[in-house]
């Protein structure tokens, strides 16, 4: 299976590539974001460490089960031949209606195929209050076109 861009990247394929996840990520839809990962993929989010595209899955329920009413940006960092660091923000709210939106870092391996075989992430939530929140495109669904990205908006 191939999942192009594939490596090596540059600028503009770094920048699709990370554009690509943010839109699979904001479908909410596990099984679709997984089949970006290699079936052997290594995840580090937060505190939490496991491998294979089942641990994903199950890692992704449980997280939109808790962060409800997710939106996400992903703005490129920086990147190499077979590299890719994130920079993201994105805002969810828990059970009891209190809103949070989670900054954070991601650095990305591919293979040759374009797949991807290692993800690690730090993340930190802010509590906000529901008057705070940036993004308030419709959701499920991708950014759309005229919200900003994270490079091209104050904050």
């Amino acid at each position: 299976m191939s999942r192009p861009p594939l490596p090596p990247f540059t600028r503009e394929t770094a920048a699709q590539k990370a554009r690509m996840a943010e839109d699979a990520w904001n479908s909410r839809d596990p099984e679709r974001v997984a089949l970006a990962y290699t079936e052997d993929s290594r995840w580090r989010n937060r505190s939490e460490f496991f491998e294979g595209r089942g641990a994903i899955i199950a890692f992704l329920r449980r997280k939109w089960a808790k962060e409800l009413d997710y939106r996400l940006i992903k703005d490129l960092w920086a990147f190499d031949d077979t590299r890719i660091a994130v920079r993201f923000q994105y805002e969810w709210h828990d059970l009891a209606g209190h809103w949070y939106r989670s900054y954070g870092n991601e650095q990305w391996e591919f293979d040759e195929h374009g797949l991807m075989r290692r993800r690690e992430a730090s993340i930190n939530d802010v509590p906000i209050t529901e008057a705070d929140r940036r993004f308030r495109w419709s959701a499920p669904g991708p950014r759309p076109a005229n919200v900003l990205g994270l490079s091209d908006s104050p904050f």
